[in-house]
């Protein structure tokens, strides 16, 4: 089997091939220098040109905050591109697993969402990815849409880097205490897509690590595991203040995996255990 994987150089991306490879599949990795997703002739040329059996999308516009301001781009990029590679996948007649996230949802209430929940999202950013969403559904029969949240991997930039970086120069830290998801290792989930593309379990599911926590929570995670002392204070996302607005329940429900007959994915606590021990290998901690 030959899988295009696009966003090699990111985090999810990065990891899926390496898994591809890992179990002999044949992994085609693109990323903007070779593909420019906003481009329909460049992503109609490369994938025709790769003939792949599957395209499995990581490439995104993840920037948040930075959205708000650059809404055009963005939408080229979740939406526009998403359009433009489903419509490639619906040509050749190949599935697609486009990676979405918690952020289509308004984040409301505390129950965790459905895959089939309504969706209403608060920011630039959820609301591009939800027209990539939309795209998807109503081009190809063959999809996947996998909602993720709170990602963390070797490759590129994530909250737990980012807080390892901070404790460096202080000794305290303000995080948000009001917003709850579930982390998301790159590696676990890439085993997770890897399964899910060679088959024909079609639909929207979630996937994220188990278990529950607020950012705050995270944080002291964090810090504990790589045994560092570093005073984590909560804090609002009021008195935060970020640009784009983030949703305070990104609780997903995640028995639709085990319905359709794919393993969950570990603890979030396992996750990062692993996680922290690879950056340890990788002398990145």
């Amino acid at each position: 089997m030959k899988v295009l994987v696009t966003g090699v150089k990111g985090q999810l991306g990065y990891d899926v091939v390496k898994e591809l490879e890992k179990r002999g599949l044949e992994a085609v990795g693109v990323d903007i220098e070779e593909m420019d997703i906003t481009d329909a002739c460049s992503v109609e040329s490369v994938i025709s040109q790769a003939s792949p059996d599957a395209v499995i999308h990581c490439a995104a516009y993840t920037a948040v905050d930075a959205a708000e301001d650059n809404e055009e781009i963005c939408r080229k990029v979740n939406a526009d591109g998403t359009r433009n590679i489903a419509c490639v996948c619906k040509a050749l007649d190949i599935k697609m697993i486009y990676i979405s996230t918690d952020y289509v949802f308004d984040g409301e209430g505390t129950r965790p969402w459905e895959p089939e929940d309504e969706r209403r999202p608060v920011s630039v950013y959820g609301q591009t990815k939800y027209e990539g969403e939309l795209a998807v559904q109503e081009i190809l029969e063959k999809y996947f849409i996998v909602r993720i949240a709170w990602v963390f991997g070797i490759n590129g930039k994530n909250f737990v880097k980012t807080m390892l970086r901070l404790a460096q120069t202080r000794d305290t830290l303000t995080v948000v205490n009001d917003q709850f998801g579930s982390p998301t290792y790159t590696y676990d989930l890439a085993k997770l897509l890897v399964d899910m593309i060679q088959t024909e379990k079609y639909g929207i599911y979630h996937a994220t690590n188990e278990g529950i926590c607020t950012w705050h929570e995270f944080a002291c995670a964090i810090f504990r595991t790589a045994g560092l002392q570093i005073n984590v204070l909560p804090v609002t996302s009021a008195e935060y203040a970020a640009k784009a607005k983030r949703p305070f329940n990104s609780r997903m429900s995640k028995e639709k995996l085990t319905e359709m007959g794919f393993e969950k994915l570990p603890s979030w606590q396992d996750a990062l255990e692993r996680y922290v021990e690879a950056l340890r290998d990788q002398a990145q901690l």
